[in-house]
């Protein structure tokens, strides 16, 4: 016998045993957990959503306020000449 007839064998063998018990609730279960996964998920979404949006909330009002895009004024003043 070749390894494929072997594992061929093995398989038949295994289908031919009875099947073990599938409790009667199964899908029942399956459903529940299923639309607790759903709304879990949905909710972390949400929520990330609600994080980002006042993230970008936050950076535009520091943005507004700071304007970091404008040079600093000068720490030192310049030398009085001409008195």
């Amino acid at each position: 016998m070749s390894r494929h007839e072997d594992k061929e064998a093995a398989v038949r063998r295994m289908l031919d045993t009875p099947h073990p018990p599938v409790p009667a609730d199964l899908a029942v279960q399956a459903v529940e957990r299923g639309s607790r996964r759903a709304r879990r998920d949905r909710l972390a979404r949400r929520v990330l959503w609600g994080l980002f949006v006042v993230a970008a909330f936050a950076f535009v009002v520091w943005a507004s306020v700071e304007r970091p895009w404008e040079v600093p004024p000068a720490e030192t003043t310049p030398p009085l000449e001409g008195w």
